[in-house]
């Protein structure tokens, strides 16, 4: 059976201070000792993920973070994973131990970050979906828990839903409150309004050292699927086949998806009156701001020998031969704009800072990956960094395309 992968998985971020009761939680949620449980403080160290199925919500990831008032040696490196787990969430569970509220909140208690700091300034003003929960209410007096609830909606804004992960008392609250916040709309089609019901679609697949023998790359298997769910007919080939699939089609497609490489043979020669896209641009439309990545694809034709370029992979593979990101688009630059620097990033690696202690940009362009490795709250979050250090961001299809003067011809989503 295959499973869905991660990156389309709704991501459900569990945040608090140590030992506010988050392990026991995600216990609780998938009613299994999954998360080792310890009045240790800094028991969790990596984020703890869990994927589930939620009954009426469909197919989650929880993410069980370490606790951000962690005054351990190592309490900082976990911060950062923290905030890592932070970006990447689509939904936030707030949690707050009853046992932590005396008289009022012991935020000061945190020398570091302080609980109300970090709820203002890193959870607060994501401006994602919250619920607050408040915990271990076996361990506490009814005056203590309606005490601490007062405090946590003053804070969050929300009323905390009130849970025991002894007892699981209030767990299938929290499971509805879950699937309120969580549901979306219909989920946005891969292809958009590009094409219908009963339109012929060509994929044109890449089948090289990054696509092995046996199988298909996520890019292709989601398009695959957005195709047959929309009830178009799909029809594939590989790029040097492609004019003989032109020849044995009863009609010419509405819409030509292929691997951004081949976009300069493709493209010469496509039926005129046949749309053009990649799987790489699909993706970068289904994970990011479209038009964010076109409108930063602009700066390429202002490099230089004297610029520097941002090159961030969401794979984690070992480069290859010919590797699209580390050899192919590197040499596309430099044949337009002389032996530029280019630096590079792989998986959840990314600088911690865009700008240097002047305030400037470090980068003249950042160039991502189709990022299907990736949620869409994760790319979105990193746009918005580069946005915020006045960096253009684009992507990897969208670039490819720019670089060949055909940016324009190619449909976007």
């Amino acid at each position: 059976m295959t499973q869905t992968p991660n990156s389309l998985r709704i991501q459900i971020g569990i945040f608090g201070r140590t030992n506010s009761g988050k392990s026991s939680l995600l216990n609780a949620l998938t009613n299994q000792d999954f998360s080792i449980v310890s009045p240790e403080a800094g028991t969790t160290a990596d984020p703890v993920k869990k994927a589930m199925e939620i009954a009426g919500l469909g197919p989650v990831l929880f993410v069980d973070t370490a606790g951000f008032c962690d005054q351990t040696s190592l309490g900082e490196k976990r911060l950062e994973k923290t905030r890592d787990a932070l970006a990447r969430a689509d939904l936030i569970l707030a949690v707050f131990g009853a046992d932590e509220f005396q008289e009022k909140p012991d935020f000061e208690n945190c020398e570091k970050k302080s609980e109300e700091d970090f709820f203002a300034k890193q959870i607060l003003e994501s401006k994602k979906k919250i619920i607050p929960i408040l915990t271990k209410i076996d361990l506490a007096s009814k005056s203590k828990i309606e005490f601490a609830a007062e405090k946590i909606e003053s804070l969050t804004k929300k009323i905390p839903v009130q849970v025991s992960s002894v007892s699981r008392e209030g767990i299938e609250n929290l499971f509805q409150r879950i699937r309120d916040e969580a549901k979306t709309d219909d989920e946005k089609s891969l292809t958009g309004n590009l094409c219908a019901a009963g339109d012929l679609v060509l994929l044109v697949m890449p089948q090289d050292i990054q696509a092995p023998k046996g199988r298909l790359i996520l890019p292709q298997v989601q398009v695959l699927r957005d195709l047959l769910d929309k009830k178009c007919i799909v029809a594939s080939c590989t790029a040097d086949m492609f004019e003989q699939t032109l020849r044995t089609l009863a009609s010419p497609p509405k819409l030509i998806v292929i691997d951004s490489q081949v976009f300069p043979l493709i493209n010469s020669l496509r039926p005129k009156n046949c749309a053009l896209t990649s799987f790489s641009v699909l993706m970068a439309a289904a994970k990011g701001k479209i038009n964010l990545f076109k409108e930063g694809a602009a700066a390429i034709k202002n490099l230089n020998q004297n610029s520097r370029v941002l090159i961030a992979e969401a794979c984690a593979h070992v480069p290859q031969d010919e590797d699209i990101g580390r050899i192919k688009i590197p040499r596309m630059l430099k044949k337009i704009a002389g032996d530029l620097k280019i630096d590079f990033v792989r998986g959840t690696d990314f600088p911690d800072s865009l700008t240097d202690e002047n305030g400037a940009p470090r980068y003249d362009l950042i160039i991502h990956c189709g990022a299907c490795m990736f949620n869409r709250a994760y790319v979105l979050h990193r746009q918005s960094l580069a946005e915020a250090a006045g960096i253009p961001m684009t992507n990897y299809g969208i670039a490819i395309a720019q670089i060949n003067g055909i940016l324009d011809e190619v449909v976007l989503p």
